[in-house]
């Protein structure tokens, strides 16, 4: 517990525009017994200034460190004083100062602080020493970790990632369901290109990188293997592995899953004349005939001498029912606030409707364009023709597809499937519309190639078969396409499991090249989780942080929120009901601590009573005519807090009536700050946090969408208060959204300005 703080202020990031003797004047009356050491220093962030704070930890003076300045999001490595020191930043610049719009309109001078501003000051002070106050120095809960990583996939990706974690030392079990290495790319003739100069394609040396990883004698090949179930947690696995029909219990830290890919089921190209016509093959089935050595027609074993590969399919390939079921279940989760996972679910499998095929994408892409050279290479004289809706080569495989435009013996062009029919002899004739020259043709061709659909292993079974409260299988991204779930954007290697990462085409559809890089990712985050764990560190994203939930058993009431709403499963249950935590699968998130009623879920270093008391440290006026109003943002740490530091930073200024109290994320909400919030006499309250849904940013998932969810459960409260709904808003923004922050904040002020005083007020 913090009962000594020394509060420190760093005169230079305040550019004079704060009293800071009155606001040291403030602490010392308030807090005269808890804060023993009231400082000013020129310039905090020097080696004198955190020497000057070194020496009072030293003398005993001083157990926890109140750092008054910057945003926390600045020199966040230079204030650490060593263990059982707690530290808490006050953002006075960003957040205080920068943002500050005087309701004057005039210009805020140096030596003239305004009322206004001091009093916002004073509240971000008191509410910095009163977190400290409530917190404790978090405990870690290490554990031995078994240094091993388990692979699942003998593929490329798995491979990759094997010979990785073997480089840095460390133990490797490969698990591979069929009888040899290889994968997808032993069926591959060739790959596009992976070197300089980018312009052909060549073999893809599988064969290579399957001789460094069974030559490894840091890596142990299990063939004809699956697992039969994972249990444990992080840095202490328990994987269950049928080899050979004999069941065997291997020990592991982290996993790696990286299964692949299994083409889609071929009846869904009916439409395209796949079944119908001899010679309409799909895209594997011509490299399975490039890899035999030899491009036939299946009619009459003829060398095709025209051959088209086709990616605009359009709206062809998308069957009627999985459109109607998808809009369903689309408008029963919006009305309803839940997942499209909650809706009705249909009875075609995620396999007949994988969202890959309705769009042309950079595999398809660049699969036609490979496969469009292997015409010139075993047919001379043969001629192929790349249609295409949309040709998406990124990045270097820009190089690629000039290549193919050079080449006499291919030729390119825009247009949408519209017919595909019998042309008799074997032939087709391929109707096409939307082409460059904007009219219908028919085209005849001796072989159509479609494109393969790629169907992530993860659609069709729960492949790690985990024993966790929350279900066998890995939660993957919407009810159609299946694939492992991961944060695209701050964490893609990641998934909704911690220690085990998805890499490769398990997590989407990828070439080699980018599988290559994916695979050495998540092998390090593998490593990573290793290190972490064994030093009771979360692993992401709060890297580093030692707290982990506690829990209150006494007052638990078994209603399963927590076990139900954490995104990681980080929590099972005993037979009693009652939450098990498993805190190395844990990412520190608070979501748990949000969704209990009865608030017996805490964080060392952060819990409800202590934001409760911070919330409590803000003055509210008795009358808004007078002293203005007082709303509260409770701003999502990751996306929502630093938007606000960038904007401040670039000039921005919001309504000085506003208090902004960091989160760790808006499922770590508990509606008890709310509530006492509101009927404290505050005028409203802003939820600021992560964008959610389909697209979602949240660094936890699911945070911003609980908190959305839980609204009604606010609004009833706030009904019972007999406070208007309206005063507690949710609202989503981005991290480079900062230009639209201020703008938002205002709107909201206007808009509770509108509804007039809180009825509680002046109580």
């Amino acid at each position: 517990m913090a009962d000594k703080i020394g509060v420190y202020f760093d005169e230079s990031s305040l550019g004079g525009l704060l009293d800071i003797q009155k606001l040291c004047e403030g602490v010392q009356k308030k807090w005269s017994d808890l804060c023993p050491v009231v400082k000013v220093h020129p310039r905090l962030a020097s080696d004198e200034g955190r020497s000057m704070i070194q020496k009072d930890i030293d003398a005993g003076l001083i157990n926890a460190v109140c750092i008054c300045g910057t945003s926390p999001r600045v020199e966040w490595d230079f204030y650490k004083f060593g263990e059982g020191i707690l530290v808490e930043r006050v953002n006075l610049r960003e957040q205080c100062v920068l943002c500050y719009a005087d309701p004057s309109g005039e210009k805020v001078q140096p030596g003239q602080t305004p009322e206004l501003l001091h009093k916002m000051a004073n509240d971000y002070v008191n509410m910095g020493v009163v977190k400290l106050q409530k917190a404790n120095v978090p405990a870690s809960d290490q554990v031995e970790v078994v240094k091993r990583v388990l692979v699942i996939g003998g593929g490329w990706a798995g491979l990759t990632a094997a010979k990785n974690v073997a480089a840095v030392g460390y133990d490797v079990t490969l698990v591979e369901k069929k009888d040899v290495l290889g994968g997808a790319a032993a069926a591959m003739y060739k790959t596009i290109p992976l070197s300089y100069p980018y312009d052909a394609a060549h073999p893809t040396g599988v064969e290579k990188k399957i001789a460094e990883v069974t030559g490894n004698d840091k890596i142990e090949v299990l063939l004809n293997s699956e697992v039969a179930s994972i249990a444990g947690a992080p840095g202490n696995y328990e994987a269950t592995v049928t080899v050979g029909g004999q069941e065997r219990v291997i020990p592991c830290g982290s996993v790696v899953l990286a299964t692949g890919w299994v083409p889609q089921d071929t009846a869904v190209l009916k439409p395209l004349g796949y079944g119908k016509l001899k010679n309409v093959v799909t895209s594997r089935e011509f490299e399975a005939m490039a890899k035999a050595g030899a491009i036939v027609r299946k009619s009459d074993g003829a060398k095709p001498q025209k051959i088209m590969f086709l990616l605009g399919v359009g709206d062809k390939l998308v069957p009627q029912e999985a459109k109607e079921a998808e809009a369903k279940a689309a408008a029963l989760a919006a009305a309803a606030n839940k997942e499209a996972d909650d809706a009705p679910k249909t009875n075609f499998s995620k396999q007949d409707t994988c969202k890959h095929l309705y769009y042309s994408s950079e595999l398809t892409s660049i699969t036609a364009l490979k496969q469009a050279n292997y015409v010139r290479e075993f047919i001379p004289g043969g001629v192929a023709m790349v249609v295409y809706e949309h040709m998406m080569v990124p990045g270097i495989n820009e190089l690629y597809y000039k290549a193919a435009q050079n080449d006499p013996s291919v030729m390119m062009t825009k247009g949408v499937i519209n017919d595909v029919r019998d042309g008799g002899d074997g032939d087709i004739i391929v109707v096409l519309e939307d082409t460059l020259l904007g009219s219908k043709i028919e085209v005849e061709v001796d072989m159509l190639v479609l494109p393969t659909a790629l169907v992530p292993t993860t659609a069709l079974d729960p492949i790690l078969k985990l024993k966790y409260r929350q279900g066998p299988a890995m939660p993957d991204l919407d009810l159609f396409s299946g694939y492992a779930d991961s944060n695209y954007i701050c964490f893609p290697y990641e998934t909704r499991r911690t220690g085990i990462y998805a890499a490769g085409t398990v997590r989407q559809p990828m070439t080699l090249s980018t599988t290559e890089t994916d695979a050495a990712g998540a092998a390090l985050k593998a490593i990573q989780c290793l290190e972490s764990a064994n030093r009771g560190m979360a692993v992401h994203p709060r890297s580093g942080d030692l707290s982990y939930p506690r829990f209150n058993l006494v007052r638990c009431t078994q209603c399963k929120r927590c076990t139900e709403e954490c995104p990681f499963g980080a929590l099972d249950e005993d037979e009693k009901g009652n939450p098990m935590p498993n805190t190395s699968r844990c990412r520190r998130c608070g979501t748990c601590m949000g969704a209990c009623p009865e608030r017996v879920i805490y964080f060392d270093n952060y819990n409800v009573d202590q934001i409760g008391s911070a919330i409590k440290q803000v003055e509210v006026p008795d009358d808004m005519a007078v002293g203005g109003p007082r709303m509260l943002i409770l701003a999502c740490e990751n996306d929502a807090y630093p938007a606000l530091d960038m904007a401040a930073l670039r000039g921005k200024k919001w309504s000085p009536y506003v208090r902004i109290v960091p989160v760790r994320c808006l499922g770590s909400v508990n509606t008890i700050w709310i509530a006492d919030a509101m009927s404290k006499g505050t005028d409203g309250c802003l939820l600021l946090g992560c964008k959610y849904g389909e697209d979602y940013q949240c660094h936890f998932v699911k945070g911003s969408e609980l908190c959305n969810r839980r609204m009604a459960n606010i609004g009833e409260t706030l009904g019972k208060l007999g406070i208007e709904t309206e005063r507690v808003q949710q609202m989503q923004v981005a991290i480079d959204e900062y230009d639209k922050v201020p703008g938002m904040i205002d709107d909201f002020v206007d808009a509770i300005t509108k509804l007039g005083p809180n009825p509680f007020k002046g109580y």
